[in-house]
């Protein structure tokens, strides 16, 4: 059974909730989200992604069997990055090592090439997370390079790998 994207739907919220509420999630994720992640604040999250600008911001919920399990977002840079988003992105633990986000990167990479002009999408995720490393590499992006001491999460200096997928002509 795949995974599937498709966008959000206020509906989502109790299970994207239930994601978010895990240390271990969060951890590899960039600050700002509350801990504990209530419903509401899912309920903010979802409200917000419908209203975004579509031009700009591409949110899904990752879903299997449509319930929402995870998230994916593709967010376009500006000025002279325009043609270039960043990709950030989560499964709910439970459904870890399964190949869903390998599939939702691939899902939604095909999607933003063949329905933007985008055509450069990076991820950075943090050295250490082998596994989301190992889903990008998956789903064919490139490692570009160690970003050394680019980050600090939870009070430790990290490092981020840089990965890029290049749209195919």
């Amino acid at each position: 059974m795949d995974c599937k994207i498709r966008p959000w739907q206020i509906e989502d919220a109790a299970n994207l909730a239930a994601a978010l509420n895990n240390r271990k999630i969060q951890d590899n994720l960039r600050d700002g989200l509350p801990f504990p992640y209530t419903t509401e604040d899912a309920k903010e999250y979802i409200t917000a992604m419908l209203a975004a600008d579509k031009e700009a911001n591409y949110a899904f919920a990752i879903t299997l069997d449509d319930k929402a399990i995870g998230s994916m977002g593709v967010f376009r840079k500006n000025n002279i990055h325009c043609r270039t988003a960043e990709m950030g992105y989560y499964i709910a633990e439970p459904y870890w090592g399964k190949g869903f986000g390998t599939s939702a990167v691939k899902q939604t990479c095909d999607y933003i090439f063949k329905h933007t002009d985008i055509i450069r999408i990076f991820a950075e995720p943090f050295a250490h997370n082998a596994a989301s490393c190992r889903i990008l590499e998956k789903a064919g992006f490139q490692c570009e390079g160690l970003l050394c001491k680019n980050a600090v999460k939870n009070g430790k200096v990290l490092d981020m790998k840089m990965y890029a997928l290049i749209r195919e002509d």
